[in-house]
């Protein structure tokens, strides 16, 4: 009797794995691709927080498209005391959501994620205040968002674009973009594709420092011209006569 519960058991467990490895196939695939603490695919679906708080974020999600209020937001509370991630169950989010770690994440109710996105710890996705309809960010497809960075208020972060540790974004941020600052300050604009494989968030442009060196420069120079002019405004001394 007691073999055959374990061997139900084993099989009802297995039919879980294998549908959640099904239904979040690219979930599971995003986190295998950025993540190079992820040994294999049992791990991410048995470990991640991230993972199991899309899980409990779509059936929210679903509720919550039925017209029904109380149920997906006690699924949510849930959802963040077991995962630290609170996700309202109006946001909409696209396939291949990677949250790292995911501990103070928050997305608030009319915020909507593209594809292909990367989520660090710490960061929110919130309002700006009580303002009613759209009040929440638009994340793009392909953009990383680093530890720790607010994105607020109805705005866009274009496709393609890198929101760099601690960020605060309150402006439109165009595709192919690097936020960097408080207030965040696009540092670097390319027309490349950014790859979200390349989660770097060490190397960042600063573009505080750079205008400081920029007024350096200009600083040094104009004191050299100040010095050239001098000496060729100091009067000669007369040769002495034999």
């Amino acid at each position: 009797m007691l073999t055959n519960i374990i061997l139900i058991l084993a099989a009802i467990f297995i039919a879980k794995v294998a549908i959640l490895a099904l239904v979040f196939k690219d979930e599971i695939d995003a986190a295998m691709e950025r993540d190079p603490a992820a040994g294999n695919r049992m791990v991410v679906i048995l470990t991640y927080a991230g993972f199991h708080a899309m899980i409990y974020h779509r059936i929210a999600h679903q509720l919550h498209g039925w017209g029904l209020r109380l149920v997906p937001r006690m699924i949510s509370q849930g959802s963040r005391f077991l995962t630290g991630i609170e996700i309202h169950p109006a946001a909409r989010i696209g396939k291949g959501l990677f949250i790292d770690h995911g501990s103070g994440v928050v997305i608030g109710e009319t915020a909507i994620i593209g594809n292909a996105v990367t989520i660090y710890q710490g960061v929110t996705l919130g309002g700006t205040g009580k303002e009613k309809g759209k009040r929440h960010p638009t994340i793009g497809n392909n953009v990383v968002i680093g530890t720790g960075a607010k994105v607020l208020g109805n705005i866009r972060v274009g496709d393609n674009s890198f929101v760099g540790a601690n960020a605060v974004v309150v402006k439109e941020v165009p595709p192919n973009s690097t936020v960097v600052g408080v207030p965040g300050r696009i540092a670097r604009r390319e027309g490349r594709r950014l790859q979200s494989a390349d989660l770097d968030q060490t190397h960042l442009p600063d573009p505080v420092s750079k205008a400081l060196q920029t007024m350096q420069n200009e600083i040094r120079r104009l004191e050299q011209e100040v010095r050239q002019n001098r000496e060729n405004r100091e009067p000669r001394e007369p040769k002495e006569k034999n």
